[in-house]
C-alpha cells in the first residue's frame, strides 16, 4: 500500500486504542476507552510497567506534558530502578516546538536528567536516550551553553542515537522533531523541515498509527509551500489520538495554512472542549492554556468567514480568563492576539486604538512579544483614527521591546526580534501616511512586509494579527496605486490564503486596475467563504460586483 493510501485509510478509520494501553484502566475524555495512538517503545524496566511507560511516551508525543510527567513519575514509583522514567520526566520540561523552558522548568528538567543518569539503565540504547536529554540540560548555567547551543547538542545526540540503532523508530522520530525545532530562522528552503519530512514519511508505512510521527509531520510541513503535503496527516491525527487535546487542535495548523476554515473551526472546538474538561478535573478554578490556544485559531477562522457572533463569543471567553493551568506563552499570545484580531480584522480602528496589553496572571516578562501585539494594534488603530500622539506612544513601546530583544534575543526556535521589528515598521508606516509622508510610508510598509516574511510564522500561531504584506496592499490601495496593491495582496494570499481582507483587497485592486477576471475570482472566493448570511460591506460589494458582471 502506498503512503498516501495508508494515511487515507487512517483518516477514514476510527480512533485506535493501542494494545499496549489495554492493560491500563484509563478513561477517554468522553467516558470511553482512552485512545492515544500506537507507540512501540520497549525498555528494560520491570515488565509490568511497560504499558504505563508506553502510555507516558504516547502522551509526550502529543505534547500532553503534564499528564505525561505524572505518568512517568508513576512508573518510577513502581520501579525505582527504571532510569528511563526519569528520562521521560526530563523530556516533559522541554517543549521544543513551543518555547524554551522557564528557569523553574530548566531546573526541574536538569534534576530529572541527572537523576536518570544516576539511576542508569542496563542497555546502551537506553543510556543513549538518557545521555541525549542530558546534553540539553547539561551546563545550562554557563554562558557558552545557551538554549540554542544545548538544543543543537540534543539534536546531534538524537541523530547519533538513531544512527547507532537504526531499527529504533522512536529515536528517528524524536530526531525529526528536533530538526524542526532547531531549524534556522530565515531558511527559505526549509532544509531541516524537509529533511524531517523525509525521515517521518520513511517510517509511516511501519508506524501508521504513531501519534508523534503524524504530529511532527504537521509541524514539518506547517508552511505555505509545504502544507498541502500534510493535509492527509492533518485529517488523520485527531483520529489516531482523540484523547489528547493537542491532537484535536494540531490539524488546524494545516487547515489554516490552506484556508479550510470549517475544518479548522471543528478541530478547535473539539480541542478547546477537551482542554476545558481536563482542567476542570485537574486544575479547577483556572483556564486551560490549551483551550486559549485553540480559541486563537477559532477567532482567526471565524473572522475569515465573517461569523462575528461566534468571534465575539471567543473574544468574551478570552477576556474572562485571568489565571491559567500553565504559565504558557501560548496563552499569553492568544490573550493579546484575540482582541487585536477582533478589532483589526473588522477594521474597527477605534476599538484597536483602545486596546491595552492583557493583565492575566502570566510571566509576561518572559514573552513580551505578546504585549507587543497590543501595542501594534493600538498604533495602527490610533494612526488610522488621527490620534497620532497615541500612535507614536504605542510605537515607542514597540521600540522598547525591540531594543530589549536586540540586547537579549529570545532563545528558542523563532526570531521574535525580527517579528517585533516588522510590527514596529508597519505601525510607523501608517503614522507616516497620516502625516502626509506618502513615500516614506510606503517604504516603511515594504520594509515591514520584508521583515515579516523573513521571520515567518511562529509554529504555534495561526498567523499574524494582520499580515504586513496585506497591510502594504491596503496602503497602496488608499494611495490609488491599485496595480501595485494587487501584487502585494496576491503575494500575501500565497502565504495566508483565503483571508477575507486579503481577498477583498485583491478583488478591489483588480477591479480598479481593470482586471475583471481576477476581480471576479477574488470576489467569488470571498462570497464562498462568507456565505449568504454576511452583511459586511466587503461582502455586499462582492455580491454587487458579481451581480453586475454576470
Amino acid at each position: 500500500m502506498t503512503l498516501p493510501r495508508i494515511l487515507a485509510a487512517i483518516a477514514l478509520g476510527a480512533g485506535v486504542t493501542s494494545g499496549a494501553f489495554a492493560q491500563e484502566d484509563h478513561s477517554h475524555h468522553h467516558g470511553g476507552p482512552e485512545s492515544l495512538g500506537i507507540v512501540h517503545f520497549s525498555v528494560s524496566c520491570k515488565p509490568d510497567v511497560q504499558p504505563a511507560f508506553t502510555r507516558a511516551v504516547a502522551l509526550l508525543h502529543s505534547f500532553a506534558y503534564e499528564e505525561s510527567r505524572i505518568a512517568f513519575a508513576a512508573v518510577s514509583e513502581r520501579d525505582p530502578a527504571c532510569g528511563m522514567a526519569h528520562w521521560g520526566i526530563a523530556m516533559t520540561y522541554y517543549h521544543p516546538i513551543w518555547a524554551p523552558p522557564s528557569p523553574v522548568e530548566l531546573a526541574a528538567g536538569r534534576a530529572a536528567a541527572e537523576k536518570a543518569a544516576a539511576v542508569g539503565a542496563t542497555t546502551d540504547r537506553e543510556r543513549g536516550y538518557i545521555g541525549s536529554i542530558g546534553a540539553f540540560y547539561r551546563d545550562s548555567d554557563k554562558p557558552d551553553r545557551d538554549h540554542r547551543t544545548r538544543a543543537q547538542a540534543y539534536r546531534a545526540a538524537l541523530e547519533d542515537l538513531s544512527r547507532r540503532f537504526p531499527d529504533d523508530h522512536e529515536a528517528a522520530i524524536f530526531h525529526a522533531m528536533m530538526l524542526v525545532a532547531t531549524a534556522p530562522a530565515g531558511d527559505a528552503g526549509l532544509t531541516q523541515q524537509r529533511r524531517a519530512g523525509v525521515i517521518l514519511n520513511g517510517l509511516l508505512a511501519a508506524e501508521p498509527q504513531h501519534p508523534g510521527l503524524v504530529h511532527y509531520l504537521i509541524h514539518a510541513f506547517d508552511y505555505p509551500m509545504l502544507a498541502d503535503q500534510a493535509l492527509i496527516a492533518a485529517r488523520s491525527y485527531a483520529k489516531i489520538a482523540p484523547s489528547a487535546p493537542h491532537a484535536l487542535h494540531m490539524p488546524s495548523h494545516i487547515f489554516t495554512r490552506l484556508g479550510l476554515w470549517k475544518e479548522s473551526i471543528d478541530s478547535n472546538i473539539a480541542s478547546a472542549d477537551a482542554a476545558r474538561r481536563y482542567v476542570a478535573r485537574t486544575h479547577p478554578g483556572t483556564a486551560a492554556f490549551d483551550a486559549m490556544h485553540a480559541l486563537d485559531y477559532l477567532e482567526y477562522a471565524y473572522l475569515q468567514i465573517d461569523d462575528q457572533d461566534k468571534a465575539k463569543a471567543v473574544l468574551e471567553e478570552a477576556a474572562s480568563a485571568k489565571k491559567f493551568d500553565d504559565d504558557s506563552f501560548a496563552a499569553g499570545y492568544a490573550l493579546a492576539a484575540i482582541p487585536a484580531r477582533w478589532a483589526l480584522e473588522r477594521r474597527d480602528w477605534a476599538a484597536a486604538a483602545a486596546l491595552t496589553p492583557p493583565s492575566a496572571e502570566l510571566s509576561w516578562q518572559r514573552f513580551s512579544y505578546a504585549p507587543a501585539i497590543s501595542h501594534f494594534a493600538r498604533a495602527i488603530g490610533a494612526a488610522r483614527t488621527g490620534h497620532l500622539d497615541d500612535a507614536r506612544a504605542a510605537v515607542s513601546k514597540l521600540e522598547e521591546i525591540h531594543a530589549g530583544y536586540v540586547k537579549t534575543p529570545v532563545p528558542g526556535p523563532y526570531d521574535w526580534t525580527t517579528q517585533v521589528a516588522s510590527m514596529r515598521a508597519a505601525a510607523a508606516a501608517w503614522i507616516a501616511l497620516a502625516e502626509g509622508k506618502k513615500e516614506e510610508a510606503v517604504e516603511l510598509a515594504r520594509a515591514a512586509a520584508d521583515l515579516d516574511e523573513k521571520a515567518g510564522k511562529h509554529p504555534v500561531t495561526p498567523g499574524a494579527v494582520l499580515p504586513a504584506r496585506e497591510l502594504l496592499g491596503d496602503m497602496l490601495l488608499e494611495l490609488n496605486r491599485p496595480a501595485e496593491a494587487l501584487v502585494a495582496y496576491e503575494t500575501s494570499l500565497r502565504s495566508a490564503p483565503l483571508r477575507l481582507n486579503g481577498l477583498y483587497g485583491a478583488a478591489r485592486a483588480a477591479e480598479l486596475s481593470g482586471d475583471r477576471a481576477k476581480a471576479r475570482i477574488a470576489y467569488g472566493k470571498l462570497l464562498a467563504n462568507c456565505g449568504a448570511g454576511s452583511s459586511r460591506k466587503e461582502v455586499r460589494k462582492a455580491r454587487e460586483y458579481l451581480g453586475k458582471s454576470s
